[in-house]
């Protein structure tokens, strides 16, 4: 064998073995796609995301649809990774930037799915509180063996405890830290809008004296029938806006749309403060891809959103939950909303 040949055939080889190892060797890196998008006034599986009971919800037209980012679960390939970062509808991020270390795939599952489900009743205290209901100690659920299992719903309003009034969470700490464990105490409350009466056999608190009911409670804006917000493949906190205008457009007095598709992104907190995301530029494509006709962006993340490529349709900068009803009003009145 020659030289020439020799050479050849061992650079043939050695091509031959990097195009397998790239194709199977993992790098410590995931990908990032467009995910689905959910219209916050619509269904799933014929399922409504937001559902009302207590009163018929508004008919409405139009979509106000949050968006998601995608993520593989696996790492990527060496080849796979190269040809993610020259694909604008893909986001090649470093493995812990998704999947912290000090996690498991399925812990970090459940943190973000804890994160959506924190972000649900925020969407709902904020947008009951712009409707100017007030604030109440309300039930957000009841843990096996409770012993108020079936005396007290989830989305109950405790108005007094004992016959003293429990207007916020700290007079019903001081009642509750008043009463022995195993009392039989009075519950006043009111559900859907009417009031009732239980009594509950109190349990014992976890920490120094006095009782519990065995609930979960919010300080939060009670109105007079109830919200439930149903999306079970989503996780994290940034559809906290789109679900505060989904609430709104199904129990508000405005017609938020007019028909328009809508959609959009970012955290809300109790204030109405609208925080940023991650992955706006993915989303931007999932908004493309469905027709919006308004892009809601955070203003945070205005400046990432710019530097995408031109998505074909405004992008509205909102800080504040104020923000994005003035820019669906602007939509709606064919004006231009205030941009990114």
């Amino acid at each position: 064998m020659t030289r020439r040949i020799a050479v050849l055939t061992t650079g043939g080889v050695l091509l031959v073995l990097f195009g397998v190892l790239g194709t199977t060797l993992p790098v410590p890196y995931v990908a990032q796609v467009p995910g689905p998008t959910y219209n916050t006034l619509g269904d799933i599986d014929g399922e409504p995301i937001i559902s009302v009971e207590g009163r018929e919800p508004n008919e409405v037209e139009g979509n106000l649809n949050l968006t998601t980012v995608g993520v593989s679960r696996d790492r990527l390939s060496l080849v796979q990774a190269v040809r993610g970062w020259f694909d604008d509808e893909v986001a090649v991020v470093p493995e812990e930037s998704v999947y912290p270390a000090d996690r498991t795939v399925e812990e970090t599952r459940q943190a973000n799915r804890r994160a959506f489900v924190t972000s649900e009743q925020a969407a709902e205290s904020v947008a009951l509180g712009h409707l100017g209901y007030p604030e109440k100690v309300v039930v957000r659920g009841l843990p096996e063996d409770s012993p108020s299992e079936g005396r007290l719903q989830e989305g109950d309003a405790l108005e007094s405890v004992d016959g003293r009034p429990t207007p916020d969470l700290a007079a019903l700490e001081s009642v509750l830290g008043s009463i022995p464990p195993g009392t039989d105490v009075p519950v006043a409350y009111t559900r859907l809008g009417d009031p009732g009466s239980t009594t509950v056999t109190t349990g014992p608190a976890e920490e120094g004296d006095g009782s519990v009911l065995g609930v979960s409670v919010l300080q939060q804006p009670a109105a007079p029938f109830d919200v439930d917000i149903q999306v079970e493949d989503v996780g994290g906190p940034s559809a906290g806006l789109m679900l505060t205008l989904g609430i709104l457009d199904l129990v508000g007095a405005d017609d938020l749309t007019g028909g328009a598709l809508v959609a959009g992104t970012g955290t809300i907190d109790v204030d109405g403060e609208v925080g940023p995301i991650g992955g706006i530029p993915l989303k931007m494509v999932a908004a493309r891809e469905i027709g919006a006709d308004l892009f809601l962006v955070p203003e945070d993340n205005c400046e990432e959103a710019l530097a995408a490529e031109d998505p074909g349709f405004p992008l509205a900068k909102v800080a504040t939950l104020d923000d994005a009803l003035e820019a669906l009003a602007d939509l709606r009145a064919g004006r231009t909303p205030a941009a990114c």
